[in-house]
């Protein structure tokens, strides 16, 4: 099965150029302040909401923050919004001041449509660093943009570099050009298929209505697919013939070997509602064992697009460190894992 997905991940670098006092988690910092800055850029009513406005079926603002489901929607019909097309992951590094000339790197990730917008988001960057950002709103630079191996962005010219549309496709993510192969009908011998996920950022997933505080793999498996089946359909045009139901059944069985999570409260105001929010979450590493094979696609697809609830500020990303998959013989393949620091 090849997902019709599209996605493209952007590494931006960041020079202050004053000093800059930040928290040591940042993706609210980087969240709120793009927020705020793409929406003097574009908008065209700022007086108005969104959800009240006559041109958001148009507008670049409302799409990427809003993004609206068509009045044909045949799917999140009692939902305001659909899951927004981007992630900013801010540096895992509990570093707070920054002195004119540090820098400070993050990836912002852009799903489907959103990667026609680079140009926006980059712009936009820009402008933020004469506003300014975190306690005193200490100004930056955006120094590049890169894309895997190629800068595709400097400030010394301001240009911005093509990238061919080829670049983004993801289909090798399920057709086994990624070592993967393919997971059906394995073998259970030797303990039988196991994985190990370390979630690095907080991560909150939200299943009949209440908040996971120990997940298990059916809470993963049910995030995950909401989570890619939306942003699939409204994001890439492109609705997924799953068995949801089979699947999550599926999912049930798989064991958790060993749950290593703690819970960080984390907070962040919102200037939109004039409050703040609550947006704790577990992070560590859980390990699971079972028939993962119809699975791997979509938690290979995770590690880039994230899990849960806060997905834009960075929350719920995770990584695979370790995975055993058995056919004639065992074959684990074993991933370094990163440290997450608040």
């Amino acid at each position: 099965m090849i997902l019709p997905f599209k996605s493209g991940v952007f590494q931006f670098r960041l020079a202050a150029r004053d000093p800059l006092s930040l928290p040591p988690y940042k993706g609210s910092t980087l969240r709120g302040g793009f927020g705020t800055a793409f929406k003097k850029v574009v908008c065209a009513v700022r007086t108005k909401d969104c959800l009240q406005c006559l041109l958001k079926e148009k507008c670049v603002y409302s799409y990427v923050f809003e993004t609206p489901p068509p009045k044909d929607s045949e799917i999140l019909r009692k939902y305001e919004k659909a899951p927004h097309p981007f992630i900013i992951e801010p540096p895992l590094e509990d570093k707070t001041e920054y002195k004119p000339g540090d820098s400070l790197d993050f990836h912002l990730v852009l799903i489907g449509k959103a990667l026609d917008y680079l140009p926006y988001f980059i712009y936009t960057f820009e402008e933020l660093g004469t506003i300014g950002i975190g306690k005193g709103r200490g100004k930056f630079e955006l120094l590049e943009v890169r894309h895997g191996d190629r800068t595709i962005y400097q400030s010394t010219d301001k240009k911005l570099q093509s990238i061919p549309d080829s670049d983004f496709s993801s289909s090798s993510v399920f057709n086994g050009q990624n070592g993967s192969g393919d997971f059906h009908g394995l073998d259970n011998s030797n303990g039988g298929p196991s994985l190990s996920l370390n979630f690095l950022t907080p991560t909150r997933m939200i299943v009949d209505g209440k908040l996971v505080t120990e997940p298990d793999f059916h809470h993963l498996a049910r995030t995950l697919l909401r989570r890619i089946s939306t942003l699939s359909y409204f994001h890439c045009d492109k609705r997924l013939d799953l068995d949801f139901k089979g699947l999550i059944e599926k999912a049930k069985k798989v064991k958790t070997l060993d749950r290593k999570t703690t819970w960080h409260d984390w907070e962040r105001y919102s200037a939109r509602q004039d409050t703040k929010m609550k947006m704790g979450g577990f992070v560590g590493k859980i390990t699971f064992e079972g028939e993962l094979g119809e699975f791997m696609k979509f938690i290979e697809l995770g590690e880039r697009l994230h899990v849960g609830k806060g997905t834009s500020f960075g929350l719920g990303k995770y990584i695979i460190t370790f995975r055993k998959f058995s056919f004639n013989r065992s074959t684990p393949i074993l991933f370094q894992a990163e440290k997450a620091n608040f």
